[in-house]
C-alpha cells in the first residue's frame, strides 16, 4: 500500500490527480426486522418454528426425492413414500421427510441446567458438542414422532439439528431406520441481477440472467467487507484501525493507492464492531462495587463505559462523508443477543446518525444500521451476510472445521440458522420463519471467522454463489474487497512494523 515516490517529498506546485468515488446502487431488504413495541411477544412456544420450517421446505425436498427415488428398487421391492415418520413399517423399503434432531450428551440442556442450578456452578462453554465416545444419536422427527437414523451413509453427511431432509431406507428389528441415501432441498431460486430494480426482469422469474442486459447498467465499483473491528476504547485500537480508515477515505499512500480506494463504493461492517462495549477493566469493576455499596437509589452512570461506542462513532463519522456504510451487529455489540439481532440504536452513535434516514421514513440512509442476519441488493446482486453466530454454532455439531463447507450446507439446506432455537438463541416466530431462505443470494458472507476463505458454488438450476469467510480485523488486519462486476474477491491486509 505504499508509493515510495510520493512519501517524504518536498512540497511543490505540481497538480495531483483528483479521484471521484464510484457510486453504487443499494436496495436493502427488511427480512429480519422484528415488530416494534407491544407487537413483539415472547410468550410463544418454539415448537411452532420447527413446524413452520418443515411445512415450508417439505414440498421442495419431496420433489427432489421423488424424482431421484421414483424407480429405486432393492431385490424387486420399490421404495414407497411415507407421509409421516410413524408410518414407517419394519422391513419396508421407503422414504420420508422430516426434521433432523441431534441427540448429543455434551449439548446444553436447559432442563439439566435448571435441576443443577441450586448445587453446581455453570459448566464452561464447550468448543464441540461431538461425543468422543460415540454416544451421539441422529433422529428424524415430525409432528407425529421421532425415528433414530443409523447406517454408513451418515458418515458422509454433514447434519445438524433443524435441517430438513428426506431419507431412504428401511426400519430394522431394533426400530432403527437403516439409511441408504439422503436428499436435501438444495439451493433456492436465485433472482436475476437487477430483478428488483428492473420490472421486465422480475417477470422472468425462472429465466436465466442475460449478460447483454448488464451493459445498459453503469459499471460497478467495489464493496469492502470488514468484521471484528473489536473497538474497545483503549490504546489497543490504535494505529491499525487508523490505517484502515485512511485507506478507505483515500488518505493513505500515493495516487496509485488512492485511485484503488476510490473504486470502493460501500463499506459493510459484518459484526463485532465493538469489543464488550459495556464492560470495564477488573480494577474499574472493584471501584464500581464500592460505589454501588454507597449508593442507595437511582442509576449509577459509572457502571457504564462509553468509550467503545464513542470511538466507533468517531470512526464511522470520519468515513461517512466519503462513502456509505452498512453496519451489521454481532455477538459482542450492544444489541439484543437473540437472533435476528436488531440494528444499533441511533442514540449510541450521535455523530454518525446524522447520515442515517429518519426512523419510520421508509427512506434509505447513507448510513444504514441493519439486522443480523441481513440481506439486500448491491449493484443488482443479492447479498446476504451474518456476524458469524450461525456458523460458529454449527461448528460445534460437526467433526470438521471447514467454515466454507458449513456455509455451503446452510445455503443448500435453505436455512440461515438451522440450530436456532435449539442451541442458538432466537425470537420465537409464530407465523413465519425468516431463517428459511426463499431466494438464493449471489454473495453470502460470514464475519468473525478464524481465517479468510472464499469459493464459488453452483446449483442445479444454474445458480452461482460466491461464499466469503471473513476473519476478525483486530486479530488479522484483514478485510475483503468484492468486485461488483465480476464478484471476484481479494483480501487486503494491514500490518504494523514489528508486529508478530
Amino acid at each position: 500500500m505504499t508509493d515510495k515516490d510520493n512519501l517524504l517529498t518536498a512540497s511543490d506546485d505540481r497538480k495531483y490527480p483528483q479521484f471521484e468515488r464510484q457510486a453504487s446502487s443499494y436496495n436493502p431488504l427488511h427480512t429480519f426486522q422484528l415488530a416494534k413495541g407491544n407487537e413483539k411477544h415472547y410468550q410463544q412456544q418454539y415448537g411452532d418454528m420447527y413446524f413452520l420450517r418443515l411445512a415450508k421446505l417439505k414440498p421442495f425436498v419431496e420433489e427432489i426425492a421423488g424424482e431421484a427415488w421414483e424407480d429405486f428398487e432393492v431385490a424387486g421391492e420399490r421404495a414407497q413414500r411415507k407421509d409421516r415418520v410413524l408410518d414407517v413399517q419394519q422391513g419396508e423399503l421407503c422414504w420420508v421427510v422430516g426434521t433432523v434432531y441431534m441427540d448429543m450428551p455434551l449439548k446444553p440442556n436447559i432442563l439439566d441446567d435448571i435441576s443443577k442450578d441450586h448445587w453446581i456452578s455453570a459448566p464452561p462453554a464447550r468448543e464441540k458438542y461431538v461425543s468422543p465416545t460415540g454416544q451421539d444419536q441422529i433422529m428424524l422427527e415430525d409432528e407425529s414422532g421421532r425415528l433414530r437414523l443409523v447406517g454408513q451413509a451418515l458418515k458422509n453427511e454433514m447434519l445438524v439439528t433443524g435441517c430438513i431432509v428426506a431419507v431412504l431406507g428401511a426400519e430394522n428389528s431394533n426400530g432403527e431406520f437403516e439409511l441408504v441415501e439422503i436428499k436435501i432441498p438444495d439451493l433456492a431460486r436465485q433472482p436475476q441481477r437487477w430483478e428488483r430494480d428492473d420490472a421486465e426482469a422480475a417477470l422472468a422469474k425462472r429465466g436465466k440472467r442475460k449478460r447483454g442486459d448488464e451493459k445498459t447498467r453503469p459499471s460497478g465499483g467495489r464493496t469492502a467487507i470488514v468484521s471484528g473491528l473489536g473497538i474497545s476504547g483503549d490504546e489497543a485500537d490504535g494505529l491499525k484501525l487508523d490505517l484502515l480508515m485512511e485507506y478507505l477515505v483515500g488518505d493513505a499512500a500515493g495516487p496509485s493507492v488512492q485511485e484503488e480506494s476510490a473504486k470502493i463504493s460501500r463499506l459493510i461492517i459484518a459484526g463485532n464492531a465493538l469489543a464488550n462495549a459495556s464492560l470495564q477493566s477488573a480494577a474499574a469493576k472493584e471501584e464500581i462495587v464500592v460505589k454501588r455499596s454507597q449508593k442507595k437509589y437511582g442509576y449509577d452512570a459509572s457502571s457504564y463505559n462509553p468509550a467503545p461506542t464513542e470511538h466507533l462513532d468517531l470512526f464511522l463519522a470520519t468515513i461517512l462523508p466519503s462513502m456509505p456504510v452498512t453496519l451489521i451487529p454481532g455477538e459482542a455489540d450492544p444489541v439484543n443477543v437473540s437472533l435476528p439481532q436488531q440494528p444499533f440504536h441511533g442514540a449510541l452513535l450521535p455523530r454518525s446518525r446524522a447520515y442515517a434516514a429518519t426512523p419510520s421514513s421508509g427512506e434509505i440512509g447513507w448510513f444504514d444500521t441493519v439486522t443480523n442476519p441481513w440481506d439486500g441488493d448491491l449493484d443488482g446482486w443479492r447479498f446476504m451476510g451474518t456476524g458469524g453466530q450461525p456458523v460458529d454454532d454449527m461448528f460445534k455439531y460437526v467433526d470438521g472445521d471447514d467454515r466454507i463447507e458449513m456455509m455451503e450446507h446452510l445455503l443448500r439446506w435453505r436455512l440461515g440458522a438451522p440450530t436456532a432455537p435449539d442451541t442458538l438463541w432466537c425470537y420465537p416466530f409464530q407465523d413465519d420463519d425468516p431463517f428459511v431462505m426463499g431466494e438464493c443470494p449471489h454473495v453470502y458472507f460470514v464475519g468473525n471467522q478464524p481465517r479468510f476463505d472464499t469459493t464459488v458454488i453452483d446449483g442445479p438450476l444454474g445458480q452461482s454463489v460466491r461464499l466469503i469467510s471473513i476473519p476478525a480485523f483486530k486479530e488479522t488486519g484483514q478485510f475483503a474487497i468484492v468486485d461488483m462486476d465480476t464478484l471476484e474477491v481479494e483480501t487486503m491486509t494491514i500490518e504494523l512494523f514489528g508486529e508478530p
